[in-house]
């Protein structure tokens, strides 16, 4: 898999039962520690809410993913967030929905919708965008090799991260998953590098 769907940049949906308030908020993200800071950051501007329920899904494989029905009924928040990052095919995302409670209870058969809703109106708040697999590189070389690293840079369309440029060079980029072998033969030829993809 040389490309994956995520969203571009945040975005909010609602959801409106019985006088209950669903409000969800779709936020990208590149691994579970900037999935714990986007939800404290929501569980502290929306202290009052009942519930923070979420789901996220990370890597492009959706190997890393998590659910919660935070204190709702078993699977029925959590399970239907998650359900809609599976039928958009997103990954590298979070979705929570807060609730305020409206004073009618809804039955675990109307919070499957409401949550399932609350995420589907965030996520079609969103926009949708095709992101490339990257794989880290790190290369060290020594300064008159500079003219030939920085050649490869510009073919493979690489993405410099990190650079320390003295008789002993570090150099740290983002490669495109699709070019990752052909740029391994390249490396391979010239003198006096190491390099090493993550």
């Amino acid at each position: 898999m040389n490309s994956f769907k995520t969203i571009k940049v945040p975005s909010e949906g609602i959801y409106k039962e019985k006088g209950s308030k669903f409000i969800s908020f779709a936020i990208p993200i590149n691994s579970e520690i900037q999935f714990k800071k986007s939800l404290a950051e929501i569980k502290k501007k929306y202290h009052d809410a009942g519930h923070h329920c979420y789901a996220f899904s990370i890597a492009p494989e959706g190997k890393l993913y998590r659910y919660s029905d935070d204190g709702e009924p078993n699977n029925s928040a959590g399970k239907p967030i998650y359900g809609q990052l599976l039928s958009f095919g997103v990954k590298n995302i979070t979705i929570i929905v807060i609730r305020y409670f409206g004073g009618t209870k809804l039955g675990v058969g109307g919070l499957i919708t409401a949550y399932k809703e609350a995420a589907k109106d965030a996520l079609n708040n969103a926009t949708i965008i095709e992101q490339e697999v990257t794989e880290s590189l790190s290369i060290s070389f020594k300064y008159e090799t500079m003219n030939s690293i920085m050649g490869l840079v510009k073919t493979f369309e690489l993405e410099i991260v990190e650079q320390q440029f003295e008789l002993d060079c570090i150099i740290k980029l983002n490669c495109p998953k699709r070019n990752k072998l052909q740029l391994e033969e390249k490396l391979k030829l010239i003198q006096n590098i190491n390099f090493k993809f993550k």
